[in-house]
């Protein structure tokens, strides 16, 4: 009994542990394509037992970003540090900031978006570590760019089924064209036979 007890409680902490330490700030999603324009969260929890009330967040140099309206939060710029206030997150809730950017032709690269979030008590959280740290930064992993022959063999596909639609089409009209001489042909010889009664 004492040994189920220690795997229990030796469980019960690592999924704790486990908990805490995918609770941080995040970019999601978490990599794109190079060169691709694409829609991404800034995903901010809040670990304590106060609202989260600001949120700064640190652009990497040269990414032009357009940002999405967040209701009850203000927004302000200074150079690459841009900072959302006015709003709460509240206790054992999270929310999202939207933003969209062009993501840089630099395959395998991993850009930081090192960010602090403030709680309403004035304890402020600086995530801005390494991946492996307790407070890691938000990052984005770039992948190869989108190969350019997909929208091609897209178009080949259409293709193809446009000609298997006229193919199905003129094996129709032909279906047709044979149905309507047959009937001409019985109506001919219906005509006759009724002739040659008449005769």
């Amino acid at each position: 009994m004492k040994l189920i007890a220690t795997l229990v409680v030796v469980a019960s902490a690592s999924l704790i542990s486990a908990a805490a330490a995918s609770a941080h700030v995040t970019l999601n999603p978490g990599n794109a394509p190079a060169e691709s324009f694409s829609r991404f969260e800034l995903r901010v929890p809040t670990e304590e037992d106060v609202p989260t009330v600001r949120l700064s967040v640190q652009l990497p140099e040269g990414l032009e970003v357009r940002f999405q309206p967040k209701p009850g939060w203000t927004r302000t710029q200074n150079g690459r540090v841009v900072t959302w206030s006015g709003g709460q997150i509240g206790v054992g809730e999270f929310d999202e900031f939207g933003l969209s950017f062009q993501v840089p032709n630099t395959p395998g690269e991993t850009l930081s978006f090192p960010a602090t979030q403030t709680y309403a008590n004035g304890n402020v959280v600086r995530w801005i570590g390494a991946p492996t740290s307790d407070e890691p930064a938000p990052t984005l992993t770039v992948g190869e760019a989108e190969s350019e022959e997909e929208p091609a063999a897209a178009t080949e596909t259409a293709a193809s089924e446009s000609e298997n639609d006229e193919d199905d089409m003129d094996t129709m009209a032909l279906g047709f064209g044979i149905a309507g001489l047959a009937v001409g042909l019985l109506a001919l010889g219906l005509t006759l036979v009724r002739r040659r009664k008449e005769t």
